[in-house]
C-alpha cells in the first residue's frame, strides 16, 4: 500500500513534466525512480516511511519549485545512491550518462578518515567548488535541505538543532545569495522552529491575531487601491497582503531593540501588475506610485526604488509607506509579474536568456577568492557574510553603483574598487563631507576615498570591514608585516632601549618587563625559570605610542611651540592633545608615537628647554 501511493507520487510528477517534456524525457525520470526504489528498498526513514518518498520529494521541489530540467531532476531521485547503498557513481554515469553522475558525485558527501576542518566544513566547500563549473547541484542540495528541514519532526532534539543550525548558517543564506526567496524564507522559519519552538509559537500565535485585528481596516484600504486602480485603467493589476514570517519578525525586534507591538515592517501590501507594452516596468510602477500619492499621503523619506538599484541578488521592487485612513502607516510594494516570478526563482529565472552566468560571475569570483584561503572557520565565515543580510548600494562621484553588505564601512567601499585604494585609504568624503573610512555607509552615499601612500593597514582595520575582500586582504597585508617577536607588558610598557627582562609563557611566547615593573618584580620571586635575557632594541618599522604631561607657565604660543617641537624639529606624528589652564598653569597632555626609549628622553629634554616649561613627566598607562 505504501508503494502505491509513492508510485501515484511519480505518475503526478511525469503528468507535469509532460507538458514541457518529451517521451523519451519522461521515460528517463521514470527509470530514474525504479532505479532509486530497486537502490533503496531495505531503507526507511526515521518516520518510519519507505526512504524512496524522500528522493521523490526532492525531485517534486526540484521539478515543480524551482523548474529545473531532466538532468537535475533525474539526481534528485539518485542523490543519495552513492552515499547509502552499494550502487556507486559509475554505476550511475553508466545507466544515466556523465551529466547526472557529476550532480549525484557533487552532493555525495565524501567518507574521509580525516577531514581537513571538519566534516560540515569540508562538504559545504565541497558543494561550493562545484558552483565554479554548475550551480544546478547546490539546486538539488537546497531542495534536499528543504525537505529534510519540512520532515524534520521525526528526528532526536539534538539532531534537529545540528540540522536546523546548519540551514540557518549555511543553507537559508544560500538561498538568499541565489535569490529564492521562498525557499530562503522557508529554510530560516523552519530553523527557527525547531531551535526556538517556544519564541516560533509565541510569534506565530502573534502575527495570526493581528492580522485578524487588522483584517477589515487593511481590507478597506486593499478595496480603496484596487478601485482607484480600476478608474485608472489598471484593471488587471492584483493585490495581496504578505505575511513576514516569524523569524524575519524576531530578527526585526532584535534590531529595533522593541516588542512584537512596537515592530515595524511585519507585513506589507504587494501591488502586482502584468507586462504592459505602452509602459515600461520603470514607468509602469511610477505611475501606480503617482496614483497612490494622489490619494494617500506618502511617509517622506519612505521610497526605495529597487528597480533602478537591484540588490545583489537581482531583487526588483518600488517601495513605499502610505498613511491610511484609519491613521496608519502601510508599506506597500508595487512589482510586475516578472518581479515576483524573479523573488520566487531568482537567478532561475532568467535562465533562457544566459543572465544566469552574469549574475552569478561576481559571486563566483569571491568564492574562488575565498577557496584559496587556508583558514576553514575564516573560509566559512567568509561565504556566509558574502551571501547573507540586506545590500546597501552607494555610489562613486561618477555616479557607478557599488553593491555592499549592510553595515559595510567605507574602507569596504575602498576595497572594492581597488585593493591599493583600501590597503592606503586615509579618510573619506561621504556626500560631500569629511569622514573617518571606518565610516558605515547607507544606502545612496556618494563616497570618495582618499589616500596615501604613507598610511598603512592596521589590526583594528580587521573590526571596521564586512566584505569578504576587504578581510582577505587586511589578513593578507598584515600577515606580511614584521611582527614585534615579544609580547609587551601592558602595565610598563617598555620601549626598545629600557632595561627589560623577558618572561617566557606556556605558550612559547616571551611577554617583556621594564626591570622596575612591579609585575615583573612579582613573577620574578614566583616563576624564576621562566626568566629570559631578551635585548629590545630599536627598529625604524615600529612606533610605539607614549603619552607625556608637560606642566608649564602659561604664556603667548606656548601650545604652537609644544607642538612644533614634536612634529616639526623631530618629525613625529601628535595623536592626541589636550590643554587646561587653571589660574595662568598650563597641563598639557601629548600623545604621540616614537621609535625607541632614547627619542622619547630627546623629545622630553627638548621640550623642557622650551622657555616657560616647568615640568615634563612620561605617564604609563
Amino acid at each position: 500500500m505504501e508503494y502505491k501511493e509513492i508510485d501515484k507520487g511519480v505518475e503526478e510528477l511525469l503528468a507535469v513534466l509532460s507538458r514541457r517534456m518529451g517521451s523519451e524525457e519522461i521515460h528517463r525520470v521514470r527509470e530514474a525512480y525504479l532505479f532509486a526504489k530497486e537502490a533503496h528498498k531495505e531503507q526507511r526513514r526515521k518516520s518510519g516511511e519507505p526512504y524512496v518518498m524522500h528522493p521523490l520529494a526532492v525531485a517534486r521541489i526540484v521539478a515543480e519549485e524551482l523548474g529545473l530540467g531532466v538532468e537535475p531532476i533525474i539526481a534528485a531521485f539518485l542523490h543519495d545512491v552513492a552515499e547509502d547503498t552499494q550502487y556507486t557513481i559509475d554505476d550511475i554515469k553508466e545507466k544515466f550518462g556523465e551529466d547526472v553522475a557529476f550532480l549525484v558525485n557533487v552532493v555525495t558527501k565524501k567518507k574521509k578518515s580525516r577531514y581537513d576542518a571538519s566534516k560540515q566544513i569540508d562538504n559545504y566547500k565541497q558543494m561550493l567548488d562545484s558552483l565554479q563549473y554548475d550551480i544546478r547541484a547546490l539546486l538539488i542540495k537546497l531542495a534536499d535541505r528543504l525537505h529534510n528541514m519540512r520532515t524534520l519532526n521525526s528526528m532526536r532534539p539534538d539532531k534537529q538543532m545540528k540540522i536546523a543550525g546548519e540551514t540557518d548558517y549555511f543553507y537559508a543564506p544560500l538561498a538568499h545569495r541565489l535569490g529564492l526567496y521562498h525557499i530562503k524564507r522557508e529554510l530560516e522559519n523552519l530553523s527557527f522552529r525547531y531551535r526556538c519552538p517556544r519564541d516560533y509559537a509565541q510569534l506565530e500565535e502573534c502575527i495570526q491575531k493581528e492580522m485578524s485585528d487588522k483584517q477589515n481596516s487593511l481590507a478597506g484600504f486593499i478595496a480603496e487601491i484596487e478601485k482607484m486602480l480600476e478608474a485608472k485603467d489598471v484593471m488587471l493589476a492584483r493585490t495581496e497582503i504578505v505575511c513576514r514570517g516569524p523569524y524575519s519578525i524576531w530578527k526585526k525586534m532584535h534590531a529595533q531593540g522593541c516588542d512584537y507591538n512596537h515592530t515595524q515592517g511585519k507585513y506589507y501590501v504587494r501591488i502586482i501588475y502584468p507586462y504592459v507594452h505602452e509602459y515600461s516596468e520603470k514607468d509602469m510602477s511610477l505611475r501606480i506610485y503617482s496614483m497612490l500619492t494622489d490619494r494617500f499621503k506618502e511617509k517622506p523619506g519612505s521610497v526605495a526604488n529597487f528597480i533602478d538599484s537591484p540588490k545583489e541578488n537581482g531583487y526588483q521592487s518600488f517601495h513605499v509607506k502610505l498613511l491610511t485612513d484609519a491613521g496608519t502607516w502601510e508599506e506597500v510594494h508595487i512589482s510586475s509579474e516578472r518581479m515576483v516570478r524573479k523573488s520566487q526563482f531568482g537567478c532561475l529565472s532568467e535562465r533562457n536568456e544566459g543572465n544566469i552566468t552574469n549574475w552569478l560571475e561576481k559571486f563566483k569570483s569571491i568564492l574562488k577568492d575565498i577557496a584559496s584561503h587556508r583558514k576553514e572557520v575564516e573560509y566559512m565565515d567568509g561565504i556566509t557574510s558574502s551571501f547573507y543580510n540586506d545590500d546597501v548600494t552607494v555610489f562613486t562621484p561618477k555616479g557607478e553603483a557599488v553593491i555592499l553588505p549592510k553595515d559595510a564601512t567605507a574602507l569596504d567601499f575602498a576595497f572594492e574598487i581597488h585593493s591599493l585604494l583600501g590597503e592606503h585609504a586615509k579618510y573619506a568624503r561621504v556626500n560631500g563631507r569629511l569622514c573617518s573610512v571606518k565610516t558605515v555607509l547607507s544606502s545612496g552615499d556618494c563616497v570618495e576615498i582618499f589616500s596615501s601612500d604613507d598610511v598603512v593597514p592596521s589590526l583594528s582595520w580587521l573590526d571596521h570591514v564586512m566584505t569578504y575582500k576587504a578581510k582577505a586582504h587586511l589578513h593578507s597585508v598584515l600577515s606580511r608585516q614584521k611582527k614585534i617577536p615579544y609580547i609587551r607588558c601592558c602595565n610598563c610598557n617598555p620601549l626598545p632601549g629600557d632595561e627589560v627582562i623577558g618572561f617566557k609563557g606556556e605558550d612559547e611566547s616571551i611577554t617583556l618587563h621594564r626591570r622596575d615593573c612591579k609585575m615583573a618584580i612579582r613573577l620574578a620571586s614566583q616563576k624564576g625559570d621562566d626568566i629570559v635575557a631578551v635585548n629590545f632594541e630599536e627598529d625604524k618599522d615600529f612606533l610605539f605610542p607614549v603619552n607625556i604631561v608637560v606642566t608649564a607657565v602659561d604664556r603667548y604660543h606656548l601650545l604652537i611651540d609644544l607642538v612644533d617641537c614634536i612634529t616639526n624639529r623631530l618629525e613625529l606624528s601628535l595623536n592626541k592633545i589636550k590643554s587646561d589652564t587653571v589660574d595662568e598653569i598650563v597641563t598639557c597632555s601629548m600623545n604621540f608615537s616614537v621609535h625607541s626609549c632614547k627619542e622619547l628622553q630627546e623629545v622630553i629634554a627638548l621640550i623642557s628647554a622650551i622657555e616657560s616649561v616647568e615640568e615634563v613627566k612620561h605617564i604609563v598607562d
